[in-house]
């Protein structure tokens, strides 16, 4: 009886991990044209009977379903394993235009009921035939023998305010040809925006769209999101691509055999996506104090680790904002701390995503301070300033109010003294009688004083000195630190220096994209201290001419060219590695190293 148990037992689970690897699914294209054909496949890996589907709307069924079964044998390790597959195919007609639902279908395996997914086909309107002229954000198109060929580079919008994101599409449309791939692709690189890259998946397919009365075949080469730096009229300019067409031989064709061998060939095409100006309006007058150049829609929350805590003891408040906008770019919010607290520089932690509907993600910002003293305080809340795209109007956000209980803690200043007093006295304690030295006498002779000699007019003219150049340094450096630009052009080596020993941690951890990000700010920083330009105006162009107006030469301009690209594109190669990270970390650093021996200020 035990046996008859375990035995169905077993039974039961293989059944039932069978049962959970059975996959129903529904296919057929996004979009189809008017009164064009298509099918609709349904495919299980299971041997289905009484396949079911309702009332198809929107279209004509010309035929089906269509039965077929496939099974697979293999023998692995001298055992058979065999599988079989079912699939139903119908072929169907769009009557109108629209957007229409295929139902789902259900079917039975072993005697259970399994369901598939439901399908959204569009259907366009059928082609025109009036030839009609592209758009202002296309390219020209390429005919060769009724071909149509060209890419369209599609903003999401034309006229936005500053930092607010754009979504830019570079688009190929093809007509009457079929694509074979792409070479030499050069996208324009749009000055005075910071671009940030989506991924694109990489098995995306063409889909039909239709563009001036016509259908095409599309498919997207690539999506950027672009913030505006500044206010202006902006311009994105060309982009040059190399497409290969496979294109029907008819010249070469002699019999029935040749539509079977060289009867396509390839040829290379360049096209280009034409130039066009994004409109950027200046944020509104009013900004808030706590503006932190936010430009989004965003949440904030705030928490601290504790309220009561001995002196001497770290405290921590988090905030994290929250929302879609230019994470990236914002200011931190500032918290002022008491007097007494010895206050830390906050850690950033940045977790974003880039879609098409912006940047989406959280910024969580760790503050750290230590109470140096006992009593009750008060952290006043902090601010965060935003402009709401939506109201298109400032928000402000605060955090909490937080009352801090600090006890006396170990290890305070009079018992540090204390300590220390008492441990040096240890010393003597066993020699308190110290007799008369009577060797080794020196002599002095009688009315010999001190007060009036040379050594003691040396003693006041020696402190009189050094006060007269202490004196004229620290006005000197009064009046450097007055010049702030002089100021920042002095410490640009050392503000870099820090931001890339965070670049350091990231490439020890293998952090691609978080390493080429930091090293990218440190190189814009330096430049925009080094070369005293303003961030908004930083760009490739404003850096390679102050250089050169500094006497740097090409070849180190070259270089730090090379970084920048090497940094911008980096992120999303997937061929970017260890050693590649440690090589441009260190060429970064030998580059900074070089440019501070040419310029010097």
């Amino acid at each position: 009886m035990k046996r008859i148990i375990i035995f169905f037992g077993i039974l039961f689970l293989t059944l039932n991990a069978y049962a959970q690897n059975i996959n129903f699914t529904a296919t057929a294209p996004s979009a189809v044209a008017n009164q064009s054909q298509f099918r609709v496949v349904f495919t299980i890996n299971g041997d289905a009977k009484d396949f079911r589907i309702g009332e198809i709307d929107g279209f004509n069924v010309l035929m089906g379903p269509s039965t077929s079964r496939s099974q697979n044998v293999q023998i692995i390790g001298g055992r058979t394993e065999s599988s079989v597959s079912t699939t139903y195919t119908y072929v169907l007609q769009a009557q109108k235009e629209g957007t229409f639902t295929i139902p789902a279908a259900t079917v039975t395996v072993d005697n259970q009921r399994y369901v598939s997914n439901t399908l959204t086909v569009k259907v366009l309107p059928a082609d025109a035939n009036v030839q009609q002229q592209q758009g202002s954000a296309e390219s020209s198109s390429q005919n060769i023998s009724g071909v149509e060929v060209f890419v369209r580079a599609i903003p999401s919008k034309t006229t936005v305010f500053e930092q607010e994101a754009i979504l830019l599409t570079f688009k190929l449309y093809a007509r009457g040809v079929n694509v074979a791939g792409f070479s030499n692709m050069k996208f324009p690189e749009p000055k005075g925006f910071l671009a940030q890259e989506i991924e694109l998946a990489n098995d995306r397919q063409f889909q039909l769209e239709n563009y001036n009365d016509k259908n095409y075949n599309t498919l997207i080469l690539k999506q950027t999101l672009l913030f505006p730096q500044y206010s202006g009229e902006l311009e994105i300019g060309e982009g040059t691509f190399e497409v290969v067409l496979r294109i029907a031989n008819q010249a070469s064709r002699r019999g029935f055999f040749d539509d079977f061998f060289n009867s396509y060939q390839d040829v290379k095409r360049t096209i280009t996506s034409p130039s066009f100006k994004i409109n950027v309006k200046p944020l509104p007058a009013g900004k808030p104090k706590s503006f932190a150049n936010a430009v989004g829609e965003f949440t904030m929350k705030s928490d601290i680790n504790t309220t009561e805590l001995k002196a001497n003891e770290p405290i921590t408040i988090k905030i994290t904002i929250s929302g879609t906008g230019n994470l990236r770019l914002i200011k931190n919010p500032e918290i002022v701390f008491p007097a007494s607290f010895e206050v830390y520089d906050p850690k950033v932690d940045l977790k974003t995503k880039n879609t098409t509907s912006g940047v989406v993600g959280s910024r969580t910002i760790e503050y750290l301070a230590i109470p140096r003293y006992a009593g009750n305080f008060t952290i006043s809340a902090a601010e965060f300033s935003f402009f709401d795209l939506k109201t298109q109007t400032y928000k402000t956000l605060k955090t909490d109010v937080f009352n801090i209980k600090v006890e006396k803690g170990e290890g305070t200043a009079n018992e540090a003294v204390t300590n220390y007093v008492s441990q040096e006295a240890l010393k003597f304690l066993g020699s308190d009688i110290r007799h008369i030295d009577t060797e080794n006498l020196k002599l002095k002779q009688k009315n010999d004083f001190f007060f009036g000699s040379v050594s003691f007019m040396l003693l006041y003219l020696i402190p009189l000195s050094l006060a007269i150049v202490l004196f004229i340094v620290f006005r000197k450096q009064a009046k450097e630190n007055a010049n702030i630009a002089l100021v920042r052009t002095k410490k640009a080596n050392k503000v870099a220096a820090k931001r890339l020993k965070i670049a350091k941690k990231y490439l020890e951890e293998k952090e691609k994209g978080k390493f080429y990000d930091e090293v990218l700010k440190a190189l814009w920083g330096y430049f925009s201290d080094k070369l005293n330009i303003p961030v908004a105006r930083l760009t490739k162009d404003n850096i390679e001419s102050e250089l050169s107006k500094a006497g740097v030469d090409e070849a180190l301009i070259a270089d730090f060219n090379n970084i920048l690209s090497t940094c911008e594109y980096a992120q999303y190669a997937p061929g970017s590695g260890s050693e590649e990270m440690e090589q441009l970390y260190n060429q970064t650093i030998e580059k900074i190293g070089e440019l501070e021996v040419k310029i010097k200020k």
